[in-house]
């Protein structure tokens, strides 16, 4: 198709390249701020891959069912939809949701045991990703929905949250949320399903993933209903000007779109999304606050570069977080799309 991406360099161009400042706030452990977040969430969108091979489950319960210390990630898994998935050595990725909050925890690694009800990860990488994919769906506005949602076609139309899973060339998972209005995050159109590039944390994994490796995986949700489509297929990517504009939301155009070729959909319910009980949202955890987790884990950044050091040393200064989240809800406000 006309204006396909086919390599890093035309990437690049058309999105830009990562801001280097993006990669200071992963760090390869969970610190006392993500283990809080784990203590207080209900809900992990989980996804497994062994080499192009990838698959995406949700697990949840009581706020705390997963847990761990610095290095290691713990899930029981009776509290995972499919368990199945879980086997020693396929790399793992996986977003954590807590009740009230927009901004969602990401955690990506290894699996190590999957055996004796407990599934355990060897922790890669922790960063904390931006609100604006689920403030776009307005996740937790949403109320209960009565009626189920079977049919996958009426999924993909009425769908407002994405979690996305790709593996780089060396078969290593990311796990990227996606959200917009209803009608705005996905389409299907002859046999194709369809869905935009928005504004970010700008890591643009997900797109240098599928250059190099582009089978995918997807879960798709509308906030309110238990029910899920669970999406596979091969993805490419396109500027072409036509298939851009059906996704033109508040007069804005997406710079990229994302085609997947010969989309394979299976709409499940889910019980976690049931054991969790998102909707209507329960209070907000009280005490964790996400611009200082994050703000932590610039501080705990492995990288020892000047630009690094001076980073930390920036974000020592008394009074920061409380600046960075009015930055933060200014860039929400005036930049979701």
């Amino acid at each position: 198709m006309r204006g396909s991406i086919t390599s890093v360099t035309a990437l690049e161009d058309c999105v830009g390249a990562a801001p280097a400042v993006v990669n200071l706030k992963v760090i390869d452990h969970l610190d006392a701020g993500a283990l809080r977040w784990l203590a207080a969430s209900p809900l992990v969108f989980a996804g497994f891959g062994e080499g192009p091979r990838l698959a995406l489950t949700l697990g949840g319960g009581a706020p705390g069912f997963a847990g761990g210390e610095a290095h290691e990630l713990r899930l029981p898994l009776a509290l995972l939809d499919d368990p199945t998935l879980a086997r020693p050595g396929r790399s793992f990725g996986a977003l954590f949701l807590l009740p009230g909050v927009c901004e969602t925890l990401r955690v990506n690694g290894r699996v190590t045991q999957a055996d004796q009800g407990e599934l355990r990860v060897a922790v890669e990488e922790c960063f904390g990703h931006c609100a604006k994919a689920l403030l776009r769906s307005d996740f937790w506005k949403a109320a209960p929905v009565e009626a189920p949602l079977r049919d996958p076609e009426a999924l993909v139309a009425t769908s407002r949250f994405m979690a996305l899973a790709t593996v780089d060339a060396h078969g290593r998972m990311d796990l990227s949320p996606r959200g917009d209005p209803a009608g705005a995050l996905t389409r299907l159109d002859e046999g194709r399903l369809w869905f935009a590039d928005r504004p970010g944390n700008r890591r643009v994994d997900s797109f240098r993933n599928i250059l190099a490796q582009p089978q995918v995986a997807a879960l798709l949700l509308v906030p309110g209903s238990p029910h899920v489509a669970h999406l596979s297929g091969r993805a490419w990517l396109t500027t072409d000007d036509a298939v851009r504009a059906r996704f033109v939301v508040q007069d804005k155009t997406p710079t990229l779109a994302i085609g997947v070729d010969e989309p394979r959909l299976e709409p499940r319910e889910s019980p976690a999304l049931v054991r969790a009980r998102l909707w209507p949202a329960p209070a907000r955890p009280e005490g964790l606050e996400p611009s200082q987790i994050f703000v932590e884990h610039v501080k705990l950044n492995s990288d020892k570069g000047l630009g690094a050091r001076l980073a930390s040393a920036a974000l020592s200064v008394p009074g920061v977080t409380g600046l960075l989240r009015k930055g933060l809800e200014k860039d929400y406000k005036t930049n979701l799309y």
